[in-house]
């Protein structure tokens, strides 16, 4: 990077427009470890430019807003609550500079990490020695102008603010560089853990200082490293204090770093890949500080750190979300089960009973619209015999208004549970719900549909030779009483005697009417048949309707949205998929 006028850097060194009021006096007015402390001024009018988020991160950010939006009545706001933390941190990081990258030195107590701190800023701004814990407070140090909104969303004050020593030269390799000094990870005060935490989470990128005793602390790697993996290509690890080691230890303490930052998952930026830098320095005698300077120069050159995290943080939400919205199995309803669920519902409502009833009646009217007219005599008077109750029809016994009942709730459950299998726990709850609160009423319902749809009213629909074998019945009727009339006209006198005629008429009517009955009821029976099995369709099809309206559909719209989550998901993940629930 080319060096700036003389002229320029005087400017900038004169009139400082972020707010910081830890001012140094020039080189040749006091010693490098003397500040001078001023009141802070107010901010620019001229701002760095806002961050910018293009490409595949703005899309897994659209993408993370709308599975959020699509999810709120689904799952608790305690499940959504990181994601929707990463959304706000994400937007309020955008609204800042893009010019300036934030890094946190963290660290054990003890581990020298503000002597570190001192050491990159080329003076001592952070208090080191003896007493634990040292720093109390974070302390934050900028090499450019323009980052009092970032230092501001840090919540550090302005007392607690530096600047890095002036050299002649200027130290342009790290200008944009917001380097800021935590207290010790491990502190015994909480307030200093807690302080920790919270800047931890709003800063781009972090140099994690461990020394020779310490770097193996599970509280270090199971409560920092190991969830923070995903973060490793804005991660430094430095080993600090190799001053203390003799001769080949530094590379052997150095070593079992990489393999137990390896064991928690955090990827190693070696041999040109991207991950965590690591290296090793004594910030007490000078060691590896100028590799350190140089590489933490490169990073913030880059300007991409800001992005970078925003992704980190982006995958770590939706690893989070992962029991949530992705499983190995997928729900859905096939073409099966719909099958099956419909069966059950007519098996409730009767649907075969009603069609062998309907052909019941279709061959009770044919049997006495053909039968003879003696037998329809019998039974006319018979039917007249009956005494009638005055009694409403009598309704299906408990017995079997249960027996439907459990039928319909057991093929409710049954569709609901073939739907929501592997599904994740929440949507397969949801889907649960779904078919529970569509089947409230659905008993009812079908039995409405029984009484309406089963048996249609009135008399069934006659075929066409209907009529000739009334006609042909009535023949053989009138066959019977002319030829008893005859006989009888000749028994009296009245009429000559002549048994051959009257006979043969009265045999053909006797013989006939029965023959043409029998008939009749073999013809019947087809068409009796088919009107059954069609008040049975029929009852069937309003059953399925009644069921698809009330549970299906309920069923396939809750799997729908999670279809369209699922596809949010796997943008958010970065990996496109069309998997998902089948809905069809």
């Amino acid at each position: 990077m080319k060096d700036d006028d003389p002229a320029d850097r005087s400017e900038s060194v004169s009139e400082w427009d972020d707010g910081l009021i830890a001012r140094r006096t020039s080189e040749t007015a006091a010693s490098p470890q003397e500040i001078t402390i001023v009141e802070p001024r107010s901010p620019s009018v001229l701002q760095p430019a806002p961050l910018a988020y293009e490409g595949p991160l703005r899309s897994r950010l659209d993408a993370l807003r709308e599975l959020v939006g699509l999810s709120r009545t689904r799952l608790d706001s305690h499940t959504l609550a990181e994601a929707g933390r990463v959304l706000d941190e994400a937007a309020a990081r955008r609204r800042l500079s893009g010019e300036h990258t934030v890094v946190a030195i963290a660290g054990a107590t003890g581990s020298g990490k503000s002597t570190l701190f001192n050491a990159l800023a080329g003076v001592a701004l952070s208090e080191t020695g003896v007493r634990r814990p040292t720093t109390g407070a974070p302390i934050v140090c900028s090499w450019s102008d323009g980052a009092a909104l970032l230092i501001d969303r840090l919540g550090i004050p302005g007392r607690l603010r530096r600047r890095p020593l002036q050299t002649p030269d200027g130290d342009s390799q790290l200008q944009g560089l917001v380097l800021v000094d935590l207290p010790d990870h491990d502190s015994a005060v909480v307030k200093h853990r807690e302080q920790v935490d919270r800047i931890l989470a709003l800063v781009d990128a972090v140099i994690w200082v461990v020394d020779p005793e310490k770097y193996a602390d599970a509280v270090l790697h199971e409560r920092y490293l190991r969830p923070l993996a995903g973060h490793a290509e804005v991660m430094f690890v430095v080993l600090n204090q190799v001053d203390r080691l003799p001769g080949e230890a530094a590379e052997q303490v150095l070593d079992d770093l990489r393999r137990l930052l390896d064991g928690d998952g955090i990827a190693l930026g070696e041999y040109g890949e991207p991950g965590a830098t690591v290296l090793a320095v004594s910030a007490l005698t000078g060691e590896g500080v100028a590799e350190l300077h140089e590489a933490l120069g490169q990073f913030v050159a880059e300007r991409g750190a800001a992005a970078r995290r925003i992704s980190a943080d982006v995958g770590a939400a939706a690893v989070r979300l992962r029991p949530v919205y992705a499983t190995g199995g997928r729900g859905g309803l096939s073409e099966e089960a719909r099958a099956q669920f419909t069966g059950r519902l007519a098996e409730a409502v009767g649907a075969t009973a009603a069609g062998e009833a309907a052909e019941r009646v279709w061959l009770r009217h044919a049997n006495r619209a053909c039968g003879t007219l003696w037998l329809r005599l019998w039974r006319w008077h018979q039917d007249r015999r009956r005494p009638s109750t005055g009694r409403l029809p009598a309704k299906a016994p408990a017995d079997e208004e249960a027996t439907a009942r459990q039928r319909v709730e057991q093929a409710v459950r049954t569709v609901a549970d073939r739907a929501a299998s592997g599904l994740p726990a929440p949507w397969a709850q949801a889907v649960r719900e779904a078919a529970v609160r569509g089947a409230q009423g659905l008993p009812e319902a079908l039995d409405e549909l029984a009484v309406g749809s089963a048996v249609p009213q009135g008399r069934p629909p006659r075929p066409g030779w209907w009529p000739a074998a009334v006609l042909a019945q009535a023949t053989m009727t009138l066959f019977q009483v002319l030829g008893a009339l005859w006989l009888l006209g000749q028994v009296v006198g009245f009429m000559p005697s002549n048994l051959g005629l009257p006979a043969l008429l009265l045999s053909a009517g006797v013989v006939g009417g029965p023959v043409i009955e029998w008939c009749c009821r073999l013809a019947a029976r087809g068409p009796a048949r088919r009107h059954g099995l069609e008040a049975e369709r029929r009852l069937r099809e309003a059953a399925a309707g009644c069921g698809r309206a009330r549970v299906l559909d309920p069923l396939a719209a809750e799997l729908l949205r999670y279809g369209e989550v699922r596809e949010e998901y796997a943008k958010v993940t970065g990996v496109e998929s069309g998997a998902g629930a089948r809905v069809g």
